[in-house]
């Protein structure tokens, strides 16, 4: 039976009913709602400290080009911490698939058969180094903290010996031109991370691999008691996240037209933060594209408007690390709430 209510219209045991605008707030629909906001505060304080010059539509595409390259890797990193995961690798990874595409031999066979060489190879590189991080984690139970840590000096000091510690320039004009390129005035780079999050999304959300994903990342136990294969799907989410880093890869190629072991620097700890103010759980269980998206479009504006305005690269660390912060704090909040019925 409904607790008696008294004079204000509220329950006289002193619970609260929550109305439907309070449950939309609570939910995932209201964490995108306050992205959303949070992005268009940075957008006017960008209109406000910078004017035409960050409202110039150049400038919007310029935050695109940057948002491209972490954004691929960042829908990536949602369907491993969805899984229950984590990588600190991903940046090492990407260095290492652009250091390997452009290395004189793979640069000479793109030239001979097609610049597409050179796309598959940073491909199977980055899918390559997952492969290694899911076996390691999903049959060699080691933790993915160890594991991811161990790919990232691997990789990165691979990459090095790979290149002498020398930039090496792409000479194939074709990958450069397509990828850099625009179709409608719209960057290919732009399209690519649109096309990789639109497809990320229907994969996590409208089928059974996105529901198995949730579901390991909720409970392994249960998803083991369940028939899924766990430890394989582990191994498939890092592999898919290699792959990810390898498109990325080649964004880069196309943006800098050069690979180098020095790519990649603090990818990961970007990435991360960006799935986690998206809304993803770093517990796993829960994952959301979109939010990710527009926690990669908020680091990205932030940082466009602190180059715009001239601030120092240590106020803006210290911007992003606050927002970090805020994020996972509003992250036990609601799983607080959640868990107490409230």
């Amino acid at each position: 039976m409904a607790a008696p209510a008294d004079r204000a219209g509220e329950p006289r045991d002193g619970s609260r009913r929550s109305g439907p605008l309070a449950g939309l707030m609570s939910g995932s629909a209201g964490h995108l709602l306050g992205l959303v906001i949070a992005l268009l505060l940075l957008c006017l304080i960008g209109l406000v400290t910078a004017g035409d010059r960050f409202a110039d539509f150049d400038n919007m595409m310029t935050i695109l080009r940057l948002a491209s390259v972490i954004g691929v890797i960042s829908v990536g990193m949602t369907f491993v911490i969805t899984g229950g995961g984590i990588d600190l690798s991903v940046g090492a990874i990407v260095a290492l698939a652009s250091v390997w595409a452009t290395t004189l031999a793979t640069q000479t066979m793109g030239a001979d058969i097609h610049w597409i060489v050179m796309v598959t190879t940073a491909l199977l590189v980055g899918a390559g180094c997952g492969l290694v991080n899911g076996v390691l984690i999903a049959y060699g139970k080691m933790a993915p903290f160890i594991a991811t840590l161990a790919m990232l000096a691997a990789a990165r000091g691979l990459a090095e010996i790979i290149s002498d510690k020398k930039t090496q320039v792409v000479t194939e004009r074709g990958l450069v031109d397509f990828f850099g390129g625009e179709v409608l005035g719209i960057p290919v780079l732009v399209i690519v991370f649109a096309l990789v999050a639109a497809g990320a999304w229907v994969l996590l959300n409208r089928t059974a691999f996105g529901r198995r994903t949730l579901a390991v990342g909720g409970n392994p136990e249960a998803a083991r008691l369940a028939g899924i294969n766990v430890k394989r799907h582990t191994a498939i989410l890092y592999v898919l996240l290699g792959v990810a880093c390898g498109i990325a890869a080649v964004l880069l190629l196309a943006r800098t037209t050069a690979g180098t072991s020095t790519h990649g620097g603090l990818y990961e700890l970007e990435a991360i933060a960006a799935v986690v103010i998206g809304g993803t759980l770093l517990s796993g269980g829960r994952g959301t594209i979109v939010g990710t998206v527009f926690g990669v479009l908020i680091f990205t504006t932030l940082t466009n408007v602190f180059t715009l305005n001239n601030l120092d690269t240590s106020t803006q660390a210290v911007a992003k690390g606050a927002i970090i912060v805020a994020a996972v704090l509003l992250q036990q909040r609601v799983a607080a709430r959640n868990g107490t019925g409230g």
